[in-house]
């Protein structure tokens, strides 16, 4: 099993795909690092030698990404900042509505979550 800034990768998988599972790397960054590695994205994260995930992590620390924890901060500190300002951002974050001009009164389901049936009041 291969443990790179913290997350273990999947095993069985190609590569490119195993390295999306840290968070802030997307395939196209995922694609790129196996690149500067010089690593065939053919293979498997079973079949990594102890030299390539040394070469992943080397080229992981190349890139300068926020990765991980320092990402997931980041992200916090930044939504945070939008709640203390109290702009409509904010505000949107801390009612747990949509934040980006979606509707509401349909949809919007992830963010509201379940239906809550209103019964109606007989006249």
């Amino acid at each position: 099993m291969v443990r790179l800034v913290g997350v273990d990768l999947p095993k069985n998988k190609r590569i490119a795909y195993a390295l999306t599972y840290i968070h802030g790397i997307g395939i196209t960054s995922a694609k790129k690092i196996i690149e500067i590695a010089n690593i065939n994205s053919e293979t498997r994260t079973d079949n990594l030698t102890t030299e390539e995930t040394i070469a992943l992590r080397q080229a992981i620390e190349e890139t300068n990404l926020k990765l991980e924890g320092d990402l997931r901060r980041f992200n916090g500190l930044n939504i945070k900042r939008l709640n203390e300002i109290n702009c409509h951002r904010g505000k949107r974050h801390r009612n747990n509505l949509p934040v980006r001009g979606q509707r509401t009164r349909t949809n919007a389901r992830t963010r509201r979550g379940a239906k809550k049936t209103v019964t109606n009041k007989k006249k």
